[in-house]
């Protein structure tokens, strides 16, 4: 049995070889992709078994697979030459090994939610890297501690929790699909950020693969590359393959409200209001307002509270009264099923729901963020208002995340994401469209995001104008090639931290070997 393995493997791999030599001419260029996959089998006996070229059945479906923003689905985005979707460590090196030795680009995949699709795009011939296979979980309810494997989402992550305890959880983003790898690398945020800081404040270890192959932990990685994972940015460092997270309390009870205001019903006046409540009130509570142009003149607040509907009434009595909250707005449920309702599922489906990686819904979209210091003056919020709903043709979203209590209590330099004591909430502005959407209408919405977002810096941070990285947005410039050309986006990323990556960066790899267009540049800095 073991021979007929070995035989069918190795015509697998001939197969392969045989196609990538003749994939287009015997040009020098082929020739190189032939050699690129000798050069795997050279170092990874199995590997042919987890490789997929563009003519292989299964290459399509594992390339759109995780592909959650849609613009990217397009035939004229760059496609890789090759898929790789390891199921061991030692794969991952091979696939470093060889990129390096042949001259390819290496991409990066986890979850697939990169706004900019910068995991799994290049302009250059490249190997794509997809972690979807190594997504193991192992929770120690004891210790409150969790391994999770970096090609693992959110969804499997707070499911295996929940499986365990019903008393634990974890703070990391509401969609269930988004992967832990690219969450963690950016920072995560998630409704409980108030109350327990952000996804990367837990982790406590990792297991990384550098530039040259080497498995590190935190202890043989040093404490320098250990701070710099934590936030500063996916796909930079090397491949991290597995992250250890502290686990954090969740009472049994949890409340989720959900109240809509119109401008008729003093919206304007409430989310004026909301700037002075929701960075201060109880660290227990987060409340957000959402804003969507399909819904018109309404904004919604929607909550989370760590506790039960008693407790909840009369700390928004006291804390926001001119919401207007009762009981009937308010449902209780477990940590869990909050977590299927704002991954916008019902508490009807059932609770695996969270572990299928096609259920959540995929957009054409482009996102941007912004961080608010200031509370914004009534006539501001009504002009912002006006100018969100002027026009319906445009379906936009704009969100307003609360910052204070923990987040205000870690200091900037903590981690490499920056934004903390200081800011009052975080904006998201996005528009989206559909396949049939004609390219003028696309760029009318382009060009609405951007003059939207251009009128809002009147009233966000500035000097620099801050940005959430996992928000990453090409529209502040790319390359790397020297210290002032990655400042115009990355003083906007990580503000003063940035000096410090770069510093890690080239340290780690001098080379630049993992990089993409808006990643931490290989400079030597004094």
């Amino acid at each position: 049995m073991k021979s007929q393995t070995s035989h069918s493997m190795h015509l697998s791999f001939v197969s392969l070889l045989l196609f990538l030599i003749s994939w287009a001419s015997a040009s020098s260029v082929n020739y190189t992709h032939g050699d690129f996959l000798q050069c795997l089998n050279n170092h990874s006996t199995s590997i042919s078994q987890v490789i997929y070229t563009p003519k292989n059945s299964s290459y399509s479906s594992i390339l759109n697979s995780a592909i959650y923003n849609q613009r990217f689905t397009s035939p004229n985005t760059p496609k890789p030459m090759l898929i790789v979707t390891p199921v061991h460590e030692s794969q991952i090196q091979a696939v470093i090994y060889c990129s390096k030795r042949h001259g390819l680009h290496m991409s990066i995949r986890g979850g697939g939610h990169d706004f900019e699709g910068l995991s799994y795009v290049s302009k250059v011939a490249f190997v794509l890297l997809d972690m979807f296979n190594l997504r193991s979980i192992s929770v120690d309810v004891g210790n409150r501690t969790a391994w999770v494997q970096g090609g693992a989402n959110l969804g499997e992550l707070y499911y295996s929790i929940a499986e365990k305890s019903s008393t634990l959880g974890f703070p990391g983003g509401i969609w269930a699909t988004v992967g832990v790898g690219g969450h963690l690398s950016g920072g995560g945020y998630g409704l409980m950020k108030r109350k327990y800081g952000l996804a990367a404040d837990q982790v406590i270890d990792a297991r990384l693969i550098d530039v040259n192959g080497r498995i590190l932990d935190r202890k043989s990685m040093g404490e320098d590359l250990f701070w710099a994972i934590r936030g500063g940015g996916g796909s930079t460092f090397g491949v991290i393959i597995a992250w250890k997270v502290m686990l954090v309390e969740v009472p049994k009870i949890v409340t989720v409200f959900r109240v809509n205001r119109t401008f008729e019903q003093n919206a304007v006046k409430l989310l004026h209001r909301w700037q002075y409540v929701a960075p201060n009130i109880d660290n227990d509570l987060y409340i957000r307002p959402l804003f969507r142009s399909t819904i018109t003149n309404v904004v919604v607040f929607n909550s989370l509270y760590l506790g039960g509907v008693d407790k909840l009434l009369p700390l928004m009595q006291k804390g926001f009264p001119e919401l207007a909250l009762v009981r009937e707005d308010c449902v209780e449920m477990s940590w869990i099923e909050s977590v299927q309702i704002f991954s916008s599922f019902s508490l009807e489906q059932p609770r695996d729901i969270l572990l299928n990686r096609s259920a959540t819904p995929r957009f054409y979209q482009k996102g941007k963020s912004d961080f608010v210091k200031e509370p914004i003056s009534e006539k501001g919020i009504e002009t912002i208002w006006k100018m969100f709903f002027k026009h319906k043709s445009v379906p936009a979203t704009l969100e307003m995340s609360p910052y204070g209590g923990r987040m205000s209590e870690i200091s900037e330099s903590a981690i490499p994401f920056p934004h903390r004591a200081g800011n009052l909430y975080m904006l998201y502005e996005g528009v989206s469209w559909d396949a049939k959407t004609p390219s003028k209408n696309i760029l009318k919405r382009l060009n609405w995001l951007r003059g939207f977002n251009s009128y809002l810096g009147r009233y966000v941070s500035n000097l620099p104008r801050a940005a959430y990285v996992n928000y990453i947005d090409l529209d502040f410039g790319v390359g790397n090639k020297t210290f002032a050309q990655a400042s115009t986006w990355g003083t906007r990323y990580f503000k003063n931290n940035f000096k410090r990556l770069v510093q890690v960066k080239y340290k780690v790899d001098p080379d630049n070997f993992f990089n993409h267009l808006q990643s931490i540049p290989a400079l030597p800095l004094q």
